[in-house]
């Protein structure tokens, strides 16, 4: 197999941006790739473009990558569109990589772009159910509140506040928070303790849409969303952009002052129907790119989880083998996962602090570990980093995610 390299990452901070639009965000993120990678805009053979909410919230439902592209005078090469919920940057990015892999290119480019805020707060909320499925809508949020009711945790009175104002993904993590603290005696604690820590991490995070820290005790006071999730929990709505480009190995040796970091494992799956204690989907995709990578857990040296909300970090720290089943909480209490720990999780302030975009926010983690495998991540650099881990997922089906992507990525 052909060694494959990124070599070129460009990413705007991400944030509310009501006077910027899907397209300009995307020039801005491939611009700073071009530039990263020390190429031309001439040089890409392929593209392929994330997006989930252009055609819902401004009528662009289809076309969006040649219509991104074309308009910065990219043309003629193949443009492939990417629409995969929350996991559609990363899904471009593993679509990049496959094709290089296959030989149909030398150099390929993958971007991400979403405008998320609108004057319609509701219809920004609302949004996201189309990550759901639609036709058995219903059917899927009555599952989510018949099983939440059977749980044993008792929901302090406070701590429920009415439905509105949120989106139904909040709901759903809540679902899956009460039944780890049925289960393995998690607490609310542990999670404020994991966004406590991406608070801090947000605060050293220039490109982060939140950089204020704040104490276990400031998120446990914040605004209760759906119990145990507190505001602070919870990723913000918001827009931005970014993109990646990928080469082979042959394409790698023509360039000169390049900063390689190589893909060691590229990994997309789909969701099952399973139970809550089933496999889950995170855990069977992370046996394949450690097989890839011909790598464990315990060599990876720090990871970006999908953590659209702190519970999503909990669980994803077990599935990607980093603690055991029901171990996220006490170990993220130990402070492995801070910086300076034994495995820093989510040093940009995972998509609790640094923002979720949903089109870009995959290769926003990819952004973030390649500073971090450079050795260019400033006041945030892990020490002695070789291996990151990336995993994105997307969408919602029963008890998962619809779909995952994981990368392993190798300091070259």
């Amino acid at each position: 197999m052909n060694d494959i390299f990124i070599i070129g990452l460009g990413m705007l901070r991400f944030g509310k941006y009501p006077d910027r639009d899907v397209r300009d965000m995307a020039h801005e993120a491939v611009r700073l790739a071009l530039a990263d990678a020390g190429l031309v805009k001439e040089d890409i053979q392929a593209a392929f473009f994330a997006n989930t909410f252009w055609g819902m919230f401004a009528n662009q439902h289809s076309i969006r990558g040649q219509v991104i592209l074309r308009s910065m005078g990219i043309q003629a090469i193949p443009v492939t569109n990417v629409e995969n919920a929350c996991a559609g940057a990363a899904t471009a990015l593993h679509m990049a990589y496959t094709g290089i892999r296959a030989g149909m290119y030398e150099v390929a480019l993958a971007v991400g772009s979403e405008k998320i805020t609108h004057p319609n707060k509701a219809l920004s909320l609302g949004a996201y159910a189309s990550c759901m499925d639609v036709g058995n809508f219903e059917a899927h949020i009555q599952m989510i509140e018949r099983t939440g009711r059977s749980l044993a945790v008792e929901i302090p009175p406070d701590q429920s506040p009415p439905g509105e104002g949120r989106s139904i993904f909040m709901d759903a993590y809540a679902m899956g928070a009460r039944w780890h603290m049925s289960r393995f005696g998690s607490t609310q604690r542990q999670l404020a303790a994991i966004c406590a820590k991406n608070h801090f991490h947000g605060s050293l995070n220039p490109m982060s849409q939140y950089q204020t820290d704040m104490t276990v005790e400031q998120v446990l006071a914040d605004k209760p969303v759906a119990y145990p999730l507190t505001r602070a929990m919870c990723a913000p709505i918001g827009d931005g952009a970014a993109a990646a480009i990928v080469c082979s190995a042959s394409y790698l040796k023509k360039l000169k002052n390049a900063r390689p970091i190589k893909i060691r494992a590229s990994v997309l799956g789909t969701g099952t129907d399973r139970e809550l204690d089933g496999q889950d989907i995170g855990e069977r995709l992370a046996h394949q790119a450690y097989a890839m990578a011909g790598v464990g857990p315990a060599d990876i040296s720090l990871a970006e989880l999908h953590d659209a909300t702190a519970y999503g970090e909990l669980h994803q720290t077990e599935a990607m083998g980093f603690c055991p089943p029901g171990g996220g909480g006490p170990w993220a209490e130990t402070g492995a996962t801070r910086l300076g720990g034994k495995q820093p999780v989510n040093t940009s302030g995972g998509l609790e602090c640094r923002g979720h975009p949903i089109g870009a926010s995959g290769l926003a983690q990819i952004y973030e570990i390649g500073l971090q495998l450079r050795g260019a991540a400033g006041r945030r650099q892990v020490e002695g980093a070789r291996l990151g881990l990336a995993e994105n997922g997307g969408g919602n089906i029963g008890v998962e995610e619809a779909a995952m992507c994981i990368h392993i990525l190798e300091k070259a």
